[in-house]
């Protein structure tokens, strides 16, 4: 999802738990048409022989809407396995939590974020609210739903070993790679999650060696980072330690 300044508001704040505790629960705006696809194909950051493991990987021109990482993730994947699918496809094969629209508070022990069940669901306007998301058991229902194989994993060595045999790793991650502000996702049950603020995002991991990792990110370029792109590599250390704070949420994705 795009990023956002990290520093927001009292009364912003204030105004989104007024509206949740009144009982709001918006859906997304379906006015808002969802972007066509564009594709496009990113020049490999280097020659793909260099890398361990390589699976060249579906791209477009930026995301479906405003906060639609996770479906943009997986559109990647699910082109590169030869299947089209829409958002708006995707969204049906996945349960929507529309119980609470996600609002955060700041407390004396961190930053509380109130949405949905994301265990289970996708929680949050994903036309408005840079809190929405969901996470990789969820998303694996739409990758299942067209047949292909799925493994919600957590470690480096899942990564490398399901890279390694063509399949492809949705994550959840921070946007750049960047540092990011620590949150608890509290759940209508009060399940408690690891997540960050501001910066939650999902991509790709389309390939390794023993330094680097290769990512496809859809966001592309935007007003937060115009040299942002659409293929890019990350050392393993700083994608461990931002993967880390999104709790090592992965779903390795294969046609089998």
């Amino acid at each position: 999802m795009a990023n956002v300044p990290s520093l927001l508001n009292r009364r912003t704040l204030l105004s989104a738990a007024a509206a949740t505790l009144a009982g709001s629960a918006l859906r997304p705006e379906r006015s808002l048409a969802e972007s066509p696809p564009v594709l496009n194909a990113p020049t490999p950051w280097r020659d793909p022989s260099e890398y361990i493991a390589y699976v060249p990987t579906a791209s477009k021109a930026g995301p479906f809407y405003l906060y639609s990482c996770e479906f943009d993730a997986s559109w990647a994947i699910l082109k590169t396995f030869g299947i089209d699918a829409s958002m708006a496809e995707q969204l049906q094969l996945l349960p929507i939590d529309y119980r609470i629209e996600p609002y955060y508070v700041w407390t004396d022990s961190g930053v509380l974020i109130y949405g949905g069940d994301i265990t289970t669901s996708f929680s949050g306007d994903y036309t408005s609210n840079f809190l929405c998301r969901t996470t990789a058991p969820v998303m694996r229902q739409v990758f299942q739903q067209y047949g292909l194989y799925t493994k919600v994993i957590g470690t480096q060595q899942r990564i490398k070993n399901h890279l390694n045999r063509g399949r492809l790793i949705w994550i959840k991650i921070t946007v750049d790679f960047k540092d990011w502000t620590p949150a608890t996702w509290i759940t209508p049950e009060g399940a408690q999650l690891p997540v960050v603020l501001s910066n939650d995002h999902a991509m790709v991991v389309i390939g390794y060696n023993d330094d680097v990792v290769v990512i496809r990110d859809l966001l592309g370029p935007t007003d937060t980072n115009w040299e942002r792109q659409y293929e890019f590599e990350v050392p393993w250390d700083r994608f461990m330690a931002c993967w880390g704070a999104q709790g090592n949420d992965g779903l390795a994705v294969g046609l089998d």
